[in-house]
């Protein structure tokens, strides 16, 4: 299970004064001295009076979390915001086929938005982001970079029998984010126009989407909806054990005017059948989901599919109270490009980072085996170490990006081995505020892509500044 190809002098101290740099850092830096407000990753669900140090803070930021206004009893505005500065250095992209051997590049995001009640029916909440990028070699990806871009503008209808009717333009997040995802990790977060109906139905929350993704372009305030694309279907949620699961099962539809696979572009439709299962009891957390997917691309009938399972186990009892985790991950991959049938899974709308912050490699024709162990070595201080081993699931495909892009052809090749991911992350919440990160990941190629074309191991840093309010 091992590979031929072995870290560089300058890596192995690189990852020698990461380790030692985060090992230090969780012991000078003093601890938050104040309750966290637990921001949520889709900011039009933060809950305004959640946090009792934000409600009896005397300055000003009560004030812009709650400000009534004169319409109503019940009418008042929010505002939040989020302001984040991350740099990051890749050492030989692309598994050194790139044109250069390093690249570097500062990421900056900005989002304002602010959330109005109107009344108890009725809300509005519009978010304005900007991602800007500076230093890439080669230019800024697609997701490096979008200017200022309106990311969410709704109108939300409170309907009967606790539903809700939400109509414009908004970020989507569903599960584990393994099909639908806001893509966090990424500087350009992804967003869509459309409308989701929400309901309760027994004991089940569910909603009816249609939507549309948004196509990011440079420059400021001129991204147009992707109307080769579409997304639809249903997401059903039941909450059990008192809460602490959840069982999920969703049917959903995505079409692509122009879908791609192994360089040719067709018209895809395809349907995705899923079930999520998650939760925590005691000290054992679980994740575990599956989907089988189905439809035509071009002439050809699709058959795909994916099983992910992740557990863990918390001793909760020790210092840093340790979490030992183990993932497994699957996805299909073709068999035969010449056949009349698709095999590869399409994760549609993943998300970015979907193995680590580098965002290397995608969920597509592969077999993954991710163990881990987290540390919580202060409240507000948490450290990860992992490994990732990925092999090609089957050999007459190839090795794709999160996006989906192919990355690697099969080349002829036999060798399913495709490399092994080294991985640290530390992440510390200095207030409730304010939260740095820093990570590193070493990346070291496997026997199919030293096979198949350049096959150099990859260094990755990234060091993240994030204030949100």
């Amino acid at each position: 299970m091992g590979t031929n190809a072995k870290p560089t002098t300058q890596s192995r101290r690189a990852m020698k004064v990461f380790s030692s740099f985060c090992v230090g850092a969780v012991f000078i830096l003093p601890a938050a001295a104040t309750e966290l407000p637990g921001f949520d990753v889709l900011r039009f669900n933060d809950d305004v009076f959640a946090n009792e140090a934000i409600a009896n803070d005397p300055g000003w930021y009560p004030q812009i979390k709650y400000y009534p206004l004169s319409v109503g009893e019940d009418a008042f505005v929010s505002i939040g915001g989020e302001v984040r500065q991350r740099g990051d250095y890749f050492e030989n992209p692309d598994f050194g086929g790139a044109p250069f051997s390093q690249s570097s590049a500062w990421l900056q995001r900005y989002v304002l938005h602010a959330d109005a009640r109107w009344n108890s029916a009725v809300r509005t909440f519009v978010q304005v982001s900007g991602a800007l990028e500076e230093g890439r070699e080669g230019g800024p990806s697609p997701v490096d970079e979008n200017g200022f871009e309106i990311q969410n503008a709704f109108l939300d209808l409170s309907l009967p029998n606790e539903g809700l009717l939400r109509l414009g333009r908004q970020e989507l997040k569903y599960g584990s984010g393994r099909l639908v995802d806001v893509r966090e990790g990424p500087n350009v977060r992804r967003t869509f126009t459309g409308g989701v109906l929400s309901f309760a139905l027994a004991d089940l929350d569910v909603d009816l989407l249609y939507a549309v993704p948004q196509h990011p372009e440079l420059g400021n305030f001129n991204d147009d909806a992707n109307d080769d694309e579409s997304l639809s279907g249903i997401y059903a949620t039941q909450a059990i054990r008192d809460g602490s699961a959840s069982l999920e099962w969703y049917a959903l539809r995505f079409e692509d005017q122009a879908g791609r696979h192994m360089g040719e572009v067709s018209r895809e439709e395809r349907y995705s059948l899923g079930t999520r299962y998650s939760g925590r009891r005691d000290e054992f957390d679980w994740n575990t989901e599956a989907i089988i997917q189905f439809g035509t691309f071009g002439s050809k009938d699709i058959l795909a599919w994916t099983v992910a399972n992740q557990f863990g186990y918390t001793f909760r009892r020790l210092p840093m109270r340790p979490r030992i985790g183990l993932s497994t991950n699957m996805a299909s991959g073709d068999s035969d490009p010449l056949d009349d049938r698709l095999g590869s899974f399409n994760a549609i709308y993943p998300r970015g980072n979907y193995f680590s912050e580098a965002a290397i490699l995608g969920p597509r024709n592969f077999f993954n085996v991710h163990p881990s162990v987290e540390f919580q070595v202060r409240d507000n201080v948490s450290l990860v170490f992992d490994t990732n081993f990925f092999w090609r699931l089957e050999t007459g495909d190839g090795v794709y990006g999160p996006p989906g892009n192919l990355i690697r052809g099969p080349g002829g090749s036999d060798e399913r081995f495709v490399g092994q991911s080294i991985s640290a992350n530390l992440a510390y919440q200095l207030s409730r505020e304010f939260s740095v990160g820093f990570v590193y990941t070493h990346f070291l190629t496997g026997s199919f892509l030293e096979e198949t074309g350049p096959s150099e191991d990859i260094d990755f840093f990234e060091l993240t500044a994030t204030w949100k309010f």
